[in-house]
């Protein structure tokens, strides 16, 4: 009986394998970037790409490991909700009310420490954002006249 219930998970966790998501990759950036929005110093717009376009573009890089389910349904759903919450590919569809609370936001939940979120930070401590590395986003954030915290 245990190697029945054994082989039936076993043929559960293959099938599961089979059903991957769609990827996020688009092949360049999208007309309505942020970076065709604004005026963008390259060290900031670096920064977003480095440590946000995974989860908040068209342009996420995958690791091996979303090939394997159901972490890859998981990382998916991750990246739809950063999406769904700040899409730097669509940014220039943005209100300007809308894209000026959005770049408002930024700046709070980096400083909070909300962003990136800690699930992603344990296998990619290189994307935490550093205390200079936010000075140079909140310096261009308030160069398009965006209030940011002190």
């Amino acid at each position: 009986m245990a190697r029945k219930i054994l082989i039936g998970l076993l043929v559960i966790v293959l099938l599961m394998q089979v059903m991957q998501p769609t990827k996020n990759q688009s092949e360049s950036l999208s007309q309505n970037d942020i970076s065709y929005t604004y005026n963008m110093p390259v060290a900031a717009h670096e920064l977003l790409v480095k440590k946000c376009y995974d989860c908040h573009s068209n342009n996420t890089k995958y690791p091996w490991y979303v090939h394997v389910q159901p972490i890859g349904w998981w990382m998916a759903s991750h990246i739809k909700e950063g999406k769904d919450e700040l899409d730097f590919s669509e940014f220039k569809t943005y209100s300007t009310k809308k894209a000026n609370h959005k770049l408002e936001e930024v700046s709070e939940q980096i400083a909070e420490g909300h962003m990136p979120i800690k699930s992603y930070l344990w296998l990619h401590p290189e994307t935490k954002v550093t205390p200079d590395e936010l000075a140079i986003l909140n310096a261009w954030i308030a160069s398009v006249g965006v209030k940011v915290r002190d």
